[in-house]
Formats: structure tokens, C-alpha cells, sequence
């Protein structure tokens, strides 16, 4: 397993982790028919600005087994909480969940975050996505009790956010 920095020329790759995953996560919460409707191309050239021109503090790892990236963090500073850091997104292909990306990629999220002088980060998560909350608690972040409301895909859903000090 290599983890990486993200290259532009990765922007189709995680695009289709981006989308993979949410149609293989959030089908319960938001149904196969919606979820099909998320536009790959319109993701692959977010990914190819987002990479080609990075805001400032934002970084994005690329975990790759055999040289095929499979999964990837997303991380920079927080959109809510004046100097902290925050993980954005953390991917990975279905068919690779268990066998080590994701660990892998917390490890260097967490590091960068270190890097970047940040002692505390956040992260929000949907609150009906059990799976993802168990890895974040086994890497060690903990609810604080904020919750919000977000529309994603035409339907409302409760977010949590997560902890973790540096």
C-alpha cells in the first residue's frame, strides 16, 4: 500500500471513488435511483481543478495498491472552527474496504494535519452511516454533541461531527 500525494492525472480515480462509494455507503439513506443520478464527468473535472489549483492548506493523499488508487483523504483547515484543521473526505473503493487504505490514509491525514501546525481537527460524517463512525472512533476521534442539518442530493439529512487533538 502507497500512500501519496494526489496528482492531477488521479482526478478520474477518485473521481469514481468519490462516487462508488456513496452509492455503496449512503444507498440507505438515499436510494439507488438518486445516487445513480451523480455525474462522474461533472466529478472528474471538479477533481482536475481541485488538484491543478489547491486553496491554500488543502492537501489530498491517494492510497494505491499496484499502482491503482483505491482510496483518498481529502484535508486542509476548517471551514467552521478557527485554527483547526479538518478532514473533508476520506474514500475508498467498496471492494478495498477492510483491507488497509483506509488506515492508511488516517495516518497520513493525521500527520499532514501535524505538519500544518494544527493541534485539533474535525470532521463531519452523516449521522446514519454507522460504518464510517466505527473506523473514525477506531482511529480514535470522538463525537463533541454537534449535530446539523445538511441537503445533499434533494434530500435533508442530520450531520455529526467528530474530534480528534494532534
Amino acid at each position: 500500500m502507497e500512500v501519496r500525494p494526489a496528482r492531477v492525472e488521479d482526478a478520474a480515480a477518485l473521481a469514481e471513488i468519490h462516487v462508488r462509494t456513496w452509492q455503496a455507503a449512503y444507498e440507505h439513506v438515499f436510494g439507488a435511483e438518486r445516487l445513480a443520478t451523480i455525474d462522474l464527468e461533472r466529478r472528474v473535472g471538479q477533481w482536475q481543478r481541485w488538484l491543478a489549483e489547491p486553496q491554500p492548506h488543502w492537501r489530498v493523499f491517494a492510497a494505491a495498491e499496484d499502482e491503482r488508487v483505491v482510496g483518498f483523504s481529502w484535508l486542509g483547515e476548517s471551514r467552521t472552527a478557527a485554527d483547526e484543521g479538518e478532514l473533508y473526505a476520506i474514500y475508498v473503493l467498496p471492494e478495498s474496504w477492510g483491507s488497509g487504505p483506509g488506515p492508511a490514509l488516517m495516518a497520513a491525514t493525521l500527520e499532514a494535519l501535524r505538519e500544518d501546525g494544527f493541534r485539533g481537527a474535525l470532521l463531519w460524517v452523516l449521522e446514519d452511516n454507522p460504518r464510517a463512525r466505527r473506523f473514525y472512533e477506531r482511529e480514535g476521534w470522538t463525537t463533541d454533541g454537534t449535530r446539523r442539518e445538511e441537503e445533499f442530493l434533494g434530500v435533508e439529512v442530520a450531520e455529526v461531527r467528530y474530534r480528534i487533538t494532534l
